[in-house]
């Protein structure tokens, strides 16, 4: 599908998610606490996709279980505002949020296998969610659950629905989880890892699935994953995240060209490439994700990053790493980012390769 085709349906210009400054603090008594989410900002628009990139360990899955209200009560601190079509959900009553989970917002969740209960046919998980947020009986909710299972590509899903999740494969769990996603045919999908342990053919699947979803319906998709290569077949913009905060943001086309942070730039340098040649190695990052310093003393990846230098490991004059502009539509957090040649006249961003 070319990228012509593939254009997301905006349908008005007010987000459908709004979150600024989310915080996520884990508490535990005797230890120090784990700020595990610091101050991320982000907006998603109907029939937009947005991707939240890193390790793991940066913070991606702990954001989304903090925008769907998810996070356990107890040990856990979430701060911030999660706005939902101009509905704040940081502090929201339980029954507020089961009303809008499954109706106006969804998740896919990363593991398909521990994310269906086992014991329960797969017919009875989807005609929950319709028979909760819907009104129809359960014969409806019965032929509405086959149209849905149809609809993902499971075969014979009328004998499917009597089938319970360990006679799935793993593509046909995770295409179940995104019919019960999409039955109420919510505002705002999270999709975090819909792809991990997929075979690529399965893969490409689901995530053409996902493209069809933002094209014809235009639901606004917030895609959690560490794969570049889907974030390059499917996000819009792409936000990456390290040790808990956003540190580049941009247009997916931008970033993949001209990656700014360093370990933006050692992401996708890590990735291997069709274009080169078997003799050439791939260059990881060094160290991992626990060697990060608190940003409070200065950039978290420093410790890892060849660009750093001796103003990276302190503060500056009191003052914390920002994430400020950096042209247009674009955000960077680094004091020294990765500089670039100036571009042959007439080129654009997207047509220099990095």
């Amino acid at each position: 599908m070319s990228d012509a085709a593939a254009a997301p349906v905006r349908l008005g210009n007010q987000p459908v998610l709004e979150v600024e400054d989310l915080a996520v603090r884990f508490t535990r008594r005797g230890e120090g606490d784990t700020r595990a989410v610091d101050g991320v900002s982000f907006s998603v628009a109907p029939g937009e996709t947005i991707g939240l990139v890193g390790e793991s360990g940066s913070g991606k899955s702990v954001t989304s279980l903090g925008v769907m209200g998810l996070l356990p009560k107890r040990g856990v601190e979430v701060s911030g505002s999660v706005r939902l079509n101009g509905q704040e959900l940081i502090g929201a009553k339980d029954e507020t949020l089961r009303r809008l989970r499954g109706a106006d917002m969804a998740m896919v969740f990363q593991d398909p296998l521990s994310s269906l209960n086992p014991t329960v046919p797969i017919g009875t998980q989807v005609t929950e969610v319709l028979l909760e947020h819907r009104d129809m009986s359960k014969s409806e909710a019965a032929d509405e659950a086959v149209r849905l299972l149809d609809r993902v590509g499971i075969p014979d899903p009328k004998r499917r629905l009597k089938e319970y999740p360990h006679q799935f494969s793993g593509g046909m769990r995770q295409r179940a989880l995104i019919a019960m996603a999409l039955a109420c045919s919510p505002r705002l999908l999270i999709a975090d890892e819909p792809t991990t342990a997929l075979d690529v053919t399965i893969q490409a699947q689901i995530l053409e699935l996902l493209r069809e979803l933002v094209v014809d319906t235009g639901t606004a998709l917030v895609l959690i994953t560490h794969d570049l290569g889907v974030v390059a077949g499917l996000c819009d913009r792409v936000h990456v995240m390290y040790a808990g905060k956003i540190i580049e943001t941009a247009d997916r086309h931008d970033l993949f060209a001209r990656p700014r942070q360093p370990y933006t730039g050692g992401l996708l340098a890590s990735v291997p490439r069709l274009d080169t040649g078997r003799d050439v190695p791939l260059t990881p990052i060094r160290g991992s994700a626990r060697d990060a310093i608190p940003w409070a003393e200065g950039c978290a990846f420093a410790p890892r990053c060849d660009h750093a230098q001796d103003d990276c490991l302190t503060e500056v004059s009191g003052s914390t790493v920002e994430l400020v502009p950096d042209g247009p539509g674009r955000e960077l957090r680094c004091r020294h980012p990765i500089e670039y040649p100036p571009a042959p006249s007439g080129a654009t961003a997207s047509g220099v390769r990095p």
